[in-house]
């Protein structure tokens, strides 16, 4: 009885050894092997593992690939006109000794804060290299890959691989902001000012040519009317002449009415002449008797 008392606890103790020297790596993860601060093993496939217990320790690392969104950082390119960008990186660890080396205990968090730093500086280097429109414009790739392998390379030492690097943002500072819309407002009005004043030209030049077809539309007609009427002056007097040769008593007996019709009209029919006018040769009763 005391002997099998004794094996129970010796037992007990030897299956928690065990257990603790054996760990399981996921395969989501990579696992170091540690001995008092120093790397034994890396583990970086899926499966069971051994250690040493109470000597050794597993340290864990993700495997996936993570995200890192930088703070906005504002940049100066070629030509002096200050940018605020802000940048996504993914990246994901290759070398779990060289990380382990770089960033201590740590870890991930470590790795992150000079990751950016990292990325930061490839930013500034080659956004600063370039225009302002070239970073503004929607066609960003060629730098957003310069920006990548430059941090790619120097990400190397940590022990990393930046996978992708991705402008998210590219703006004017705030205290630009006002000045730039400005510029583009007084553009925008300066630009409907000139369309306008060409509308105006436009309508000017078209009035001008209106009132010149009304002047010629007319001037032809009153020629055309004058035309006309001396057409017809000369026919009337053509007549007037002929019946004037056929009968030149009877023409100045119509001619006669004619003025005495004319004379006569109106409000005041009131006429002070000589009674031996010749205004009133047809109306003298011996002129009438002959």
């Amino acid at each position: 009885m005391k002997r099998s008392a004794m094996i129970l606890p010796i037992l007990a103790v030897v299956v928690a050894l065990v257990l603790s020297s054996v760990f399981i790596v996921d395969e989501r993860e990579k696992v170091l092997v540690l001995q008092f601060g120093q790397v034994k093993a890396v583990k970086e496939t899926p499966g069971l593992g051994l250690k040493i217990p109470l000597i050794q320790d597993v340290v864990r690392y993700d495997d996936r690939i993570l995200g890192l969104p930088t703070q906005p950082l504002e940049v100066t390119p070629a030509d002096d006109r200050r940018l605020v960008v802000d940048a996504f990186a993914r990246w994901r660890i290759v070398n779990l000794v060289d990380f382990r080396e770089s960033v201590g205990a740590e870890g991930i968090r470590a790795a992150q804060v000079r990751l950016e730093r990292i990325v930061n500086a490839a930013i500034r280097e080659v956004l600063g290299s370039v225009p302002s429109n070239a970073v503004l414009s929607e066609d960003r790739t060629g730098l957003m890959n310069q920006i990548r392998d430059l941090s790619r390379r120097e990400a190397l030492s940590l022990g990393v691989d930046v996978v992708d690097v991705r402008l998210t943002r590219t703006d004017l500072p705030e205290q630009n902001l006002a000045a730039t819309y400005g510029r583009m407002r007084a553009e925008r009005e300066r630009e409907a000012a000139d369309e306008i004043a060409r509308g105006g030209e436009a309508a000017q030049r078209v009035r001008a040519s209106a009132d010149r077809t009304v002047i010629e539309l007319t001037s032809q007609a009153r020629k055309e009317a004058e035309v006309i009427r001396g057409e017809a002056d000369a026919e009337r007097n053509a007549i007037y002449a002929e019946a004037f040769g056929r009968d030149p008593e009877f023409f100045a007996f119509t001619r006669s009415l004619t003025s005495y019709e004319r004379a006569l009209k109106g409000d005041n029919s009131s006429i002070v002449m000589q009674p031996d006018s010749a205004f009133f040769d047809y109306l003298r009763s011996d002129k009438v008797q002959e």
